[in-house]
């Protein structure tokens, strides 16, 4: 059985700055993503469903994914 690696403070520090660049390029996204709905055709009243539609798609399928992954641990697939 291989032993998972231990990570440095300064990889995991690095890993979080990456992280916060994506979670950054998010925000910036969804700033724009309500006048896209609205060119698209969306009611002014669906708006906010749509908008909750990733998140709660997020809600679900992430704690199952990792789940999945948790279960998962080679040199191949990480």
């Amino acid at each position: 059985m291989l032993k998972k690696p231990t990570l440095s403070f300064w990889q995991i520090f690095n890993m979080n700055v990456g992280f916060l660049g994506i979670q950054f390029s998010f925000g910036l996204q969804q700033t724009a993503v309500n006048p896209i709905f609205s060119f698209l055709g969306a009611h002014h009243e669906e708006l906010p469903l749509l908008n909750l539609a990733g998140p709660v798609t997020g809600l679900i399928i992430q704690p199952i994914i990792g789940a999945i992954s948790d279960k998962t641990w080679s040199p191949r697939w990480g």
